[in-house]
């Protein structure tokens, strides 16, 4: 009795730090947000408390794309896992049920084998027709049986079949949900990670070109600031909808953080990258925001462009660092650009940095 009452004070002194740090920082009281602060108050997950307390170090505050962003890295993934284990405990049971239906089905076989022995012993040392009858009658008996457990095993896995094809089709489907960004419909930072990871080692054992882009949207927290963060969804949703009309076929196309994008072109060179890079940041450039509540256009929106090309040297980190360094440098050089590692304002972004 003890024990369960320090449980339930316990737990009752996490939900308060969950709550003071939603009052405190004015977030909006959803389960996502509880979820987010009442795993920060037990501490069991350091990554995630490390990244709330440099974003909190950094800016104050954590922005609706940050807590989402939280909770898609650190949280989400425990209900994937759930979903898999209830999905996996299926198909245990549907194997289950089918193993004692052949179990059975074997047992049915192994009597109608000796039963036929049986009848042939017997019919050897029958003397009269009705011995011979019963025999037979017999025999047809354990014909019809064994039939019947045929078909009902026939049946089984034929409803098995389709059961376990049914499961499949969710597995796959909770797959392709835990790689997706749910607000833009892009693959998410763990998709990233994996896909940019097997482009770069094919790219380096195939000799073919590869260049990375990295954007990122600018003035974002203006958004968020002055429109409120349903805007600053949909501004979010805006460049993705540009990424996806602009990017086709084996090119990979992931939201990389809050307002970051990230977009692997495979067998592209340099010059090709910043042909499709300025293209995506015309396309933003183009398009009117407007305030879904009211129709008050807002403005457009512009975005930020970094881009590396693959070295042999390289790995994926390196490449990667490399187009974050020139997103920075075309965020330092005025925004609304597309700067590469050939450009001069690279150059004294590396300068600055080592400095």
């Amino acid at each position: 009795m003890v024990k369960l009452l320090d449980e339930h004070e316990r737990t009752l002194a996490f939900a308060e730090v969950a709550l003071g740090q939603i009052r405190s920082l004015r977030q909006t009281a959803v389960p996502r947000n509880y979820e987010i602060w009442y795993v920060y108050a037990t501490g069991y997950d350091a990554p995630l408390n490390k990244v709330i307390n440099e974003t909190l170090a950094r800016s104050g505050k954590l922005s609706e794309s940050d807590l989402e962003q939280i909770y898609e890295t650190y949280l989400s993934h425990i209900k994937t896992s759930d979903r898999i284990d209830k999905v996996g405990a299926r198909v245990i049971g549907e194997i289950d049920a089918v193993m004692k239906l052949i179990t059975d089905a074997l047992g049915v076989s192994a009597t109608y084998d000796a039963s036929l022995v049986g009848a042939s012993d017997k019919l050897a040392s029958a003397t009269t027709r009705d011995h011979i009858k019963a025999i037979v009658d017999s025999l047809a008996k354990s014909t019809r049986e064994m039939r019947e457990t045929n078909q009902a095993l026939e049946n089984r896995l034929a409803l098995s079949k389709s059961e376990i094809s049914d499961l499949q089709h969710s597995l796959e489907a909770i797959r392709a949900e835990s790689l997706t960004d749910p607000l833009t419909g892009l693959g998410n930072r763990k998709y990233f990670d994996r896909s940019v990871d097997m482009a770069v080692q094919a790219a380096l054992a195939s000799g073919e070109p590869l260049s990375l882009l990295m954007f990122d949207i600018d003035h974002f927290k203006s958004f968020n600031d002055s429109y409120g963060h349903l805007t600053g969804d949909q501004v979010l949703r805006l460049v993705a909808q540009s990424l996806k009309q602009n990017i086709k076929g084996q090119d990979i196309t992931a939201r990389y953080g809050g307002e970051e994008f990230a977009v692997v072109l495979p067998n592209t060179a340099l010059r090709q990258a910043l042909t499709v890079a300025d293209h995506i940041r015309r396309a933003v450039m183009a398009k009117e925001l407007k305030k879904k509540s009211t129709g008050e256009i807002l403005g457009r929106v512009t975005i930020s462009v970094g881009v590396s090309m693959l070295k042999p040297t390289d790995d994926t980190d390196s490449l990667i660092e490399r187009a974050d360094a020139c997103l920075y440098a075309a965020k330092r050089a005025g925004r609304n650009r597309v700067i590469c590692e050939a450009d001069p304002e690279y150059s004294t972004e590396i300068q600055t940095r080592v400095a």
